[in-house]
């Protein structure tokens, strides 16, 4: 890890818990612009700042410019969850369904495929499809289960027929 990444992650930890306030944007802010303003990495950072400091508005350009720009599968994977919530948060609801719909064709073996899997289901009852959601959910916790694997798929996959 670089000294630049440490010095963001050092700002992540001092506000864990709390409140991201304009401070800890003008932190974030200040090492991000170390680096080029269409730098993919800083506009990532710059992007959880304001989404974290209740600035969704401000948020969203800069994840789809980081997006954009090209991530790491780590931070791509977290830059999409984050987009999605916040434009679900803003009621851009297809938006959100159709950026995570993209990330699971793309990514299925994805570390955070359960996280998307979640962010999905949240989504799909913000679109007024909460049995999808519910069989979303349950399929993701199917892979997790040590019995009743085949039984919880057919349930799931029968509540989400049924919302459809």
């Amino acid at each position: 890890m670089d000294d630049w990444q440490e010095r963001i992650d050092a700002v992540w930890e001092a506000a864990a818990g709390g409140l991201v306030d304009e401070e800890v944007i003008a932190r974030i802010d200040a090492i991000a612009a170390e680096r080029a303003s269409d730098d993919a990495e800083a506009a990532f950072e710059r992007a959880g700042a304001r989404d974290s400091g209740d600035l969704p508005e401000d948020a969203v350009p800069l994840y789809r410019l980081a997006l954009a720009r090209g991530l790491d599968d780590d931070r791509r994977a977290q830059a999409t969850i984050q987009l999605a919530s916040t434009l679900r948060n803003l009621g851009q609801v297809d938006e959100a369904l159709a950026l995570i719909a993209a990330e699971q064709e793309s990514h299925p073996d994805s570390p955070y495929r359960d996280a998307i899997a979640a962010m999905h289901a949240l989504a799909l009852v913000s679109a007024g499809r909460p049995e999808e959601g519910v069989g979303v959910a349950i399929l993701a916790l199917v892979e997790h289960m040590p019995r009743y694997r085949r039984s919880m798929t057919a349930y799931a996959e029968e509540i989400a027929r049924r919302g459809a």
